[in-house]
């Protein structure tokens, strides 16, 4: 028997019509977990149903998705009813959702929830503990893949904003089994660096369980104990990670990450010339503080100086002299009016006037004045002092 050869459309075409004629895979209600959750710019929605074993690619057109009456998130559990098919462009099975239930969580979802509780209790996302991300950034470290667009847009955004500043990549599986661990790698390889100024982790969107890595405990202890400021950029703004919330800062993309890592040269060149600015100021204003205060010093070291010193004590001794001489002066003249007042009082009663007058004054031998005339009774010889000087004699009684 000869085996007709198809074409791929040819093949597509006819699984399809093998499924479209199923009246189970017609009317279909399978319960599953969400994930990879897209809300397309056209109302369309797509998404993967999942569960431990297998997954499966879904739609839900914009005129379905209007009538839904829930919020769709990932790793929420629902019920979906619709039909299966293929999507012959693309050769892909997949589900047309016509209804949407929430049935419960998924396990992942649960998990993750339980983890967030359990490290937010022991204070892993307290601000804290947050460090601060440094201003003027010279290399960043940056853990991620050395294939994907995380790089590539960090590199880019960073060239934009400021040549100056060195990336340094630590490639590392972002998903998969075990890829948390090179992540972690990367982490104690910049912190045991010192010349690494800050680190950032990330990986584009995915799915929860694309972007489980990041939701590990372990990845988490390491960011929480780390010492460099960690900014973590994983997934799109809508997704969010333990690693999110245990980082210093979380950027909703790997763009912005770059963004609050990397400041603008313009704005460091315009700070560089602002401060110099202020510090030209600033000296101007202190070198007229420190001349005023020169100043004031030689002022008032002219004021103290040992040479205005000695001019005021000349000036002192000057007017000590004028006090002294003035002393001497009035103290002379009284001396002088008392001399002459007692010379007028001496003069008044000096003998010699008296002997002008006639009278005599007589002597005995030892010059003592005789004032009786019975101490000449035994005198032999008397001295008599008139007016013109000195005589002897001798007593002769007057009978």
């Amino acid at each position: 028997m000869k085996i007709k050869t198809l074409t791929v459309s040819d093949l597509t075409s006819y699984i399809k019509k093998i499924i479209d004629n199923d009246f189970i895979l017609n009317n279909l209600s399978v319960k599953g977990e969400i994930s990879n959750l897209k809300f397309h710019s056209s109302g369309h929605i797509y998404f993967s149903l999942k569960d431990s074993n297998s997954k499966v690619n879904c739609v839900m057109f914009k005129g379905k998705a209007s009538l839904l009456n829930i919020a769709l998130e990932d790793g929420m559990e629902v019920i979906v009813k619709g039909r299966a098919s293929i999507y012959t462009a693309a050769g892909s099975f997949q589900l047309y959702c016509d209804e949407i239930k929430k049935e419960g969580q998924g396990e992942l979802f649960i998990k993750f929830e339980a983890l967030k509780e359990k490290l937010s209790k022991a204070g892993y996302f307290d601000e804290i503990y947050k460090k601060s991300i440094p201003m003027y950034a010279k290399k960043i470290g940056v853990v991620t893949s050395s294939t994907g667009a995380v790089i590539r847009d960090i590199i880019n955004v960073t060239k934009r904003r400021n040549s100056l500043v060195d990336i340094v990549l630590y490639p590392a599986k972002v998903q998969g089994d075990g890829a948390y661990k090179e992540i972690i790698e990367g982490i104690e390889y910049f912190n045991n660096k010192q010349d690494i100024d800050l680190i950032i982790i990330g990986r584009g969107g995915g799915s929860i369980e694309e972007l489980w890595n990041f939701n590990e405990e372990e990845l988490a202890e390491v960011i929480f104990n780390s010492k460099l400021p960690i900014i973590s950029a994983v997934g799109h703004e809508v997704d969010f990670t333990i690693s999110d919330f245990v980082s210093d800062i979380r950027a909703a993309t790997p763009s912005q990450a770059a963004e609050i890592a990397v400041p603008l040269l313009s704005d460091i060149n315009t700070r560089i010339y602002d401060i110099s600015k202020t510090l030209d100021s600033e000296i101007q204003r202190k070198l007229r503080e420190c001349k005023d205060k020169l100043e004031a010093n030689k002022r008032l070291l002219k004021l103290h100086s040992p040479m205005t010193r000695i001019v005021n004590s000349y000036i002192e001794v000057d007017k000590l002299k004028d006090r002294l001489y003035f002393a001497i002066d009035t103290k002379i003249k009284r001396e002088k009016q008392k001399i002459e007042s007692l010379n007028s009082l001496l003069s008044a009663n000096n003998p010699i006037k008296v002997l002008n007058k006639g009278y005599a004054i007589i002597e005995d031998e030892n010059q003592e004045i005789i004032k009786e005339t019975s101490r000449l009774k035994d005198q032999k010889e008397i001295r008599i002092s008139l007016s013109d000087g000195k005589v002897k004699g001798n007593f002769i009684p007057i009978k």
